[in-house]
């Protein structure tokens, strides 16, 4: 049987997952002659003491059947998984500090469930995780009238057999998880080396702006790149001589790829980006580093041996930009070591270093899903804090009234070691109006601002058939018989209509004016075009308020809440031609 096995719990001695993997494929038969004095059980888990005789003695990685049937089923801290676990036979991996609550006092009913898992893989080979088939679950969810809930039932296919709600709760932002799924077409048709050459043939990639050729070489992280476009010939030469290949945006060129992210962006509520990363077998194209991103590997073909090590310390730790590459020496041992086969995903919160290399014996393929870059309560606050100083100047004399005379003789770096009191004083006064200054806070309106950038970064909703054909992109005008026809547009009040996603629109207010920011001309190349809104005048507001407010039910054209019948109908003309709402019926055009 060839499974990928990790064996960790973070300050004890371990077996690496790559070196139980390589002993593994070898098909090396593994016999372990321990006494009971050398064994400790930790976690579920058998482990050897690491001494140097030990090492000696075994040379190789040597493991017992007992370790190995348990590594098949290694549990999260949490007890929901081990449900799934005993399910299903899969194998579901977190890291964690210390035993989670589902071993610590534990029922007899859920030990019971931990050898059944056990005893479910002693039997055959794990079971594979199955799920639908991509293009069956998009169609399927194109059918799903809530755009909302379409997105949690994607992020839930993504992330199975662990639920959403724990994955939040217990690993979000904490700890890398790893899911094994022992089904290599788990992810089969979101992105393939065969869509990849043909993007290379038909689109206009180059390198630098779409494509990065990288290597990585006796700690020596370099970037190939050439100018111009990349042609295949170019591209495949470079694979050929062991250069790594990032495609950084594959949803502008792969419709698959953006569907999947334009849905779950709406999950995030942050714009959801993609890379897609080819590796010869035998070589590594990138130097540890981390991310600004909440990092979700796919592995799509092939496998990859990946190492995650944790934040090297507070400062590191969720942080607002990227690292620079780390030497080897910097970064400590990894806490998780593993080696990911298709149909396989591997997450990891920014901020946790990472690096993955190929096996000698396959390529690999993986896209890496992100989002969340400069999405925490310090970005929000960048835009609160000034706007909340500047109402606090406009409406309290205190914030305007001048610094004293000599405070440039006792305050600055030169005077910070002075023993003087007025620097108490001053000091004081400062953290004072600081705190004054929070009751000024237009919190709305910051959030507003954070909802424009959001919209700006978002992709174009990537239309249902359903959308397309009851919403603009349906209609019926032509050019046909020397002439333009049906270009009239038959809305009445008995018309149903709706807002063509939840996450589409948002009205903010901008001095006097009332803008309606959206996502519908967005291009799939990242702030390729500007911000897109429109002004909504005043007596249109109410209406397009109600319409947001009202998603995802349709409502009659005159139940707008307008002065007149003319009023709804001209404003739901307005969002039809725009591609804001759809209609429940396709609309009649003459």
């Amino acid at each position: 049987q060839e499974v990928g096995l990790r064996v960790d719990i973070m300050g004890e001695p371990r077996v690496s997952a790559f070196a139980i993997y390589k002993t593994l494929t070898a098909k090396e038969t593994l016999k372990t002659q321990v006494s009971e004095n050398g064994k400790r059980k930790e976690n579920g888990i058998q482990f050897r003491k690491n001494n140097k005789a030990a090492k000696r003695k075994m040379g190789k990685p040597q493991l017992n059947e007992e370790l190995l049937q348990e590594c098949k089923v290694t549990l999260t801290n949490g007890p929901c998984t081990e449900k799934y676990e005993s399910q299903r036979g899969s194998q579901v991996d977190a890291v964690q500090n210390q035993p989670g609550p589902c071993r610590r006092g534990e029922s007899k009913n859920k030990q019971k469930q931990r050898r059944l898992s056990a005893k479910e893989v002693e039997s055959g080979s794990p079971k594979p995780l199955v799920g639908p088939p991509l293009e069956t679950l998009l169609e399927d969810l194109g059918r799903v009238q809530n755009s909302r809930e379409r997105a949690s039932k994607l992020f839930e296919w993504l992330l199975y057999p662990i639920p959403p709600r724990n994955f939040f709760s217990e690993i979000w932002e904490k700890k890398p998880a790893l899911i094994r799924r022992h089904n290599p077409d788990y992810y089969k048709g979101l992105f393939s080396t065969a869509a990849f050459d043909r993007i290379l043939r038909d689109e206009n990639v180059q390198f630098g702006v779409n494509l990065d050729v990288t290597s990585y070489t006796n700690g020596k992280r370099q970037t190939h790149n050439p100018p111009g476009r990349a042609l295949p010939y170019t591209v495949w030469d470079f694979y050929k001589s062991g250069c790594s290949l990032r495609l950084l945006n594959p949803q502008s060129f792969n419709a698959t790829v953006w569907s999947v992210l334009s849905i779950l962006q709406e999950h995030f509520g942050s714009m959801a980006g993609a890379n897609v990363y080819l590796t010869p077998p035998g070589t590594q194209g990138f130097a540890p580093h981390y991310d600004d991103i909440e990092a979700f590997v796919v592995q799509l073909e092939g496998k990859k041996h990946w190492r995650v090590y944790n934040p090297r310390s507070q400062a590191e730790t969720l942080p607002q930009f990227s690292s620079p590459n780390f030497s080897q020496e910097e970064i400590g041992e990894p806490v998780l070591e593993v080696v990911l086969e298709a149909g396989d995903l591997l997450y990891f919160p920014r901020g946790f270093i990472h690096q993955g290399d190929c096996l000698p014996d396959a390529h690999s393929l993986h896209i890496t899903i992100s989002s969340y870059q400069r999405n925490s309560w310090g970005d929000l606050l960048e835009k609160l804090v000034p706007a909340a100083l500047q109402v606090a100047i406009e409406e309290d004399v205190e914030f305007r009234e001048g610094l004293p005379l000599d405070y440039l003789t006792y305050m600055g770096v030169q005077h910070s070691e002075k023993v003087d009191p007025r620097r108490s004083e001053f000091t004081a006064k400062v953290k004072r109006l600081f705190r004054k200054m929070a009751e000024f806070a237009p919190v709305d309106a910051g959030v507003d601002q954070k909802a424009k950038d959001f919209l700006h970064d978002c992709l174009p909703p990537a239309l249902t058939e359903e959308e397309k054909v009851n919403g603009v992109h349906g209609a019926r005008t032509r050019w046909e018989e020397g002439d333009a026809r049906y270009v009239t547009m038959h809305m009445t009040g008995k018309s149903r209509i709706r807002l063509i996603r939840e996450g589409v629109a948002r009205l903010c207010s901008e001095g006097g004016d009332l803008m309606l920011y959206h996502t519908v001309d967005n291009s799939r190349v990242y702030h390729k075009e500007e911000p897109q809104c429109f002004q909504v005048e005043d007596e249109y507001a109410d209406a397009v308020d109600f319409l947001i407010r009202s998603y995802p039910k349709f409502v009659a054209v005159d139940s707008l809440p307008c002065d007149c019948l003319e009023d709804k109908v001209a404003i739901s003309k307005v969002l039809f031609e725009k591609g804001l709402i759809i209609t429940k019926e396709p609309l009649l055009f003459s």
